[in-house]
């Protein structure tokens, strides 16, 4: 009797899904930064029915993430980039870019949650009290950052919320107009942290610029938060509601490779 993996019987399906965690859970150690830019590029950048935060911050972190499956572990490079937003009233990012270094890590992301993932290359390193990480796609090194680990900050254990757009790009082109095979679903992630070690950080951080990913349109203006941390993170999300496609159009195209995107003036 031949074998065909690429379908399962719909017993297999069922027992597979209640096999599913409820939270997927990581070995992590993060770079994270939060930094200040302008208040209007920062608003510009959040779409309804997000409301951009009062201060005009952007999130950064890098990770090397050991991420645990049924039957075995994946190490991955992720950085995830965003702006901070809320959704009736629970503060969390909206994220804009998600680089991560595996094929498995990026298509269930943006299958599963709507998150914006690409393939990059992620450098992270710990050598005594300097850490470094960097992300390289397509030959760009675009976002970088370099500290120096300071007093400890102690244990903590806190949950973060992220915000995506789930969506899938129309495919009839009978269908004149219509960007979207549905209605796109706003999504909120959720990630339950618990830090054994956390370091301030004493560093920059470096945009440079990139027609592929454009982070450098976010100039940092002062770094507010910057620190190093180690521990693990469980994760999960579910859709909120749908939204308008015009909602969700004038950012839509980041979560691909545009070089042509001109973009818009924001006065600052």
């Amino acid at each position: 009797m031949a074998r065909l993996r690429y379908a399962k019987t719909l017993e297999q399906v069922k027992a597979d899904a209640e096999r599913n965690p409820e939270f997927l859970s990581s070995v992590v150690r993060s770079l994270r930064v939060v930094y200040e830019t302008d208040p209007a590029l920062a608003a510009a950048l959040v779409p309804k029915p997000l409301v951009p935060a009062a201060r005009p911050e952007i999130a950064v972190t890098f990770s090397h993430v050991a991420m645990k499956l049924p039957g075995m572990t994946i190490e991955i490079g992720s950085t995830i980039f965003g702006a901070r937003a809320s959704y009736d009233g629970e503060e969390g990012t909206w994220l804009v870019t998600m680089p991560m270094t595996s094929e498995q890590s990026v298509l269930g992301g943006r299958d599963t949650y709507g998150e914006p993932k690409k393939i990059a290359q992620i450098a992270f390193a710990r050598e005594g009290d300097v850490v470094t990480a960097s992300v390289t796609r397509l030959g760009i090194p675009y976002l970088s950052a370099r500290g120096t680990l300071r007093e400890a900050l102690g244990a903590r254990k806190f949950t973060e919320v992220g915000y995506t757009m789930k969506a899938q790009p129309g495919c009839d082109p009978a269908a004149k107009g219509q960007a979207f095979d549905g209605e796109p679903l706003l999504v909120r992630l959720e990630w339950q942290h618990e830090h054994t070690d956390v370091r301030r950080v004493e560093g920059e951080l470096t945009l440079r610029e990139s027609p592929f990913d454009p982070v450098a349109d976010l100039p940092v203006r002062r770094i507010v938060r910057m620190e190093y941390e180690e521990g693990t993170t469980q994760s999960n999300g579910r859709v909120l509601r749908s939204v308008p496609a015009e909602w969700l159009l004038p950012v839509f195209h980041q979560r691909y490779d545009d070089p042509g995107a001109r973009g818009v003036e924001i006065p600052t």
